[in-house]
């Protein structure tokens, strides 16, 4: 898709409901998250109340970590957070996987949902995404890539496919056996299926000095659960602060 600027493709849609949704109850599940110094342990509950089509919920669970990280995913998956100087994670896969991803990623069906920090190391993989899809933020994404001397990006990847929700909202996919945004910094391998998702700009950067965090979803479901996938983005959308 050619690159235009976010205010040309200005969608308010981001507080709608999904048509003939309604608040049902999905089953609760706890993750656990390691971390670099504790693990938490999963947090207990028993159901969430959601605003999506009956359905819809009857595939789908509210996973959620002990620091809080949550989301909408199909239900009978596995889970685990982690956590690290760049930000946090939440991951998930019909297959076991551990205490995280391994050395060789999702090869299948997954789901990777980061809270990418900028207090440390996640600042500059932020200031790339800046770079590539919010250009009203450029200036201060240019300034801290040039800081350390790391190469600016000109534009989005040619793999990906982009609609903008609003200027801090981006809905994305990428092609199959693409490098874009769903494998470019996330454990999901390109394969012969595509990755789609949502990156969430959620501070403004004014400036150098300011710290900017970015939420960014990448999934790729099986065929027969495909349709979940609007579902699980709206509900990320809806309960993001500052997203306008």
């Amino acid at each position: 898709m050619r690159f235009r600027p976010a205010w040309v493709f200005l969608i308010v849609t981001a507080c709608a409901l999904p048509l003939f949704a309604q608040q049902v109850s999905v089953p609760f599940v706890g993750c656990v998250m390691f971390g670099q110094a504790q693990r938490l342990e999963a947090p207990k509950g028993s159901t969430r109340s959601v605003p999506i089509r009956r359905e819809d919920a009857r595939k789908l669970a509210w996973y959620e970590a002990g620091n809080g990280i949550a989301l909408l995913a199909p239900r009978g998956w596995y889970c685990v957070g982690n956590s690290g100087s760049g930000g946090w994670a939440l991951y998930l896969s019909p297959q076991p996987f551990g205490n995280g991803p391994q050395p060789g990623g999702f090869q299948g069906p997954a789901i990777e949902f980061d809270h990418i920090s900028g207090e440390n190391s996640g600042r500059y993989q932020i200031a790339e995404m800046i770079e590539r899809l919010f250009p009203a933020y450029k200036s201060w994404a240019t300034q801290t890539l040039e800081q350390i001397e790391l190469p600016v990006p000109t534009g989005p990847f040619k793999g990906d496919s982009l609609r903008y929700v609003s200027r801090k909202i981006v809905e994305y996919k990428t092609s199959a056996q693409a490098d874009g945004l769903g494998t470019h910094s996330t454990w999901l391998k390109k394969n012969d299926s595509a990755v789609s998702g949502v990156v969430i700009l959620l501070y403004d950067p004014p400036d150098i000095g300011s710290l900017p965090g970015v939420l960014q979803l990448s999934m790729r479901l099986p065929p027969d659960l495909a349709r979940l996938a609007p579902a699980i983005v709206r509900q990320i959308e809806r309960e993001t602060p500052n997203r306008k």
